[in-house]
């Protein structure tokens, strides 16, 4: 019967998906840079401004002590061949056991849960080990989950609690955004705004009849064709454009750092993290450094392929923006923004020799955050 079925199903594909792609390169458009900083500094303003806020909430916190984890875009699925996180599950338990073990905070960006592809009973029948390592952090008062664009389903869905309750054991906050406002040792406070980065899209991020068609329609009817339109995830020149702008929006904000997902590219210190080993390549080159030359080329090679830019995006700036990469790599990996230990760091999680292990890809500390932004 199923053979039967997708029989049917190919010609139909054939017919209609050229057309579908023609017709929404025709009507779509990269960010809008308005748009995204409107969309933008309405949330932020609305967390910062408004305790009873439907975007978000704002928590004063100190990250100097403790450990906090961002990790954003898992994609989960049914496990089938559609499934971008399958092959990294093993990866992305084995980073929440560990950052369970030392009691860490737990920021979920977004788009967690796969919902343009795949329904709310495969996801929860398919993923029962990640929200059950999840719930452990709910357990502890410890999980902080935000929406995005592919998992609008929490955020609109009549029954979205119900289903949460029975994940997590009770309801939880689905956010728009967090902002997390650090206290310095100078009296001052830096805001770390966390939230997914599709902000200024109008189909994902307009008003409520546009985000219920691309979650029960043009989401479905995407995955039925097997293609994938909306995503600034699925082309190099759509996110080496979202990053800049969402840097841009950063730079203007005072005493504030934006953390987003979206791109899928690790981004760290307001500079993509690939171009920094090139450039740290070249500089080795330059000197003969014939072992660095190797680790290098070496860290390069294996890059997932998702993060490859020809070229730097921003510079190195003031940090302003960060982005946690994703849990779904083609290599199997995730990477994830990590601050403890007095540092932020951008980590990763990949399979070495059959075990996962973290590696720490870049790491700047905390006092020197504070410098660049008041000395």
């Amino acid at each position: 019967m199923k053979n039967f079925l997708n029989k049917l199903k190919q010609p139909i594909i054939f017919l209609l998906r050229k057309p579908t792609i023609w017709l929404a390169r025709r009507v779509s458009s990269s960010p809008d840079k308005e748009q995204v900083f409107k969309r933008l500094t309405e949330i932020y303003r609305e967390i910062v401004d408004n305790p009873n806020s439907n975007e978000g909430a704002l928590y004063e916190l100190d990250l100097r002590g403790g450990t906090t984890i961002i990790f954003s875009d898992h994609h989960k699925g049914n496990r089938g061949t559609g499934d971008e996180f399958r092959n990294a599950e093993k990866n992305y338990l084995a980073a929440l056991d560990y950052y369970n073990g030392k009691g860490a905070m737990y920021i979920n960006l977004g788009d967690s849960e796969e919902f343009w592809k795949f329904n709310i009973f495969s996801i929860m029948k398919h993923n029962k080990a990640t929200f059950e390592r999840e719930r452990m952090f709910v357990e502890r008062n410890a999980f902080y989950k935000i929406y995005g664009n592919h998992d609008l389903f929490w955020k609109i869905d009549p029954f979205a609690e119900m289903y949460l309750r029975q994940l997590y054991g009770k309801a939880i906050n689905i956010y728009g955004g967090i902002v997390i406002r650090v206290a310095l040792e100078n009296g001052k406070n830096v805001d770390v705004f966390c939230t997914h980065g599709h902000q200024g899209d109008q189909n994902s991020d307009g008003n409520a009849f546009s985000k219920w068609f691309v979650t029960y329609i043009w989401g479905p009817f995407q995955s039925f064709l097997e293609i994938n339109i909306n995503s600034p995830a699925s082309t190099q020149t759509e996110k080496t454009l979202h990053n800049r702008i969402m840097y841009e929006w950063s730079q203007q904000q005072e005493n504030l750092i934006l953390i987003t997902g979206h791109t899928h590219q690790p981004i760290f210190h307001s500079y993509s993290h690939l171009q920094s080993l090139k450039e740290a390549l070249a500089e080795a080159e330059v000197h003969g450094e014939i072992k660095k030359i190797h680790e290098l080329q070496e860290k390069i090679d294996r890059h997932p392929e998702q993060c490859r830019v020809a070229a730097n995006t921003n510079g190195k700036y003031r940090p302003t923006y960060f982005n946690a990469g994703c849990c779904c790599f083609s290599d199997h990996s995730i990477t994830g923004i990590e601050i403890a230990d007095g540092a932020v760091r951008l980590v990763s999680w990949h399979n070495l020799n059959g075990i996962s292990e973290r590696e720490v890809l870049e790491e700047l500390p905390l006092h020197e955050i504070r410098h660049m932004f008041f000395d």
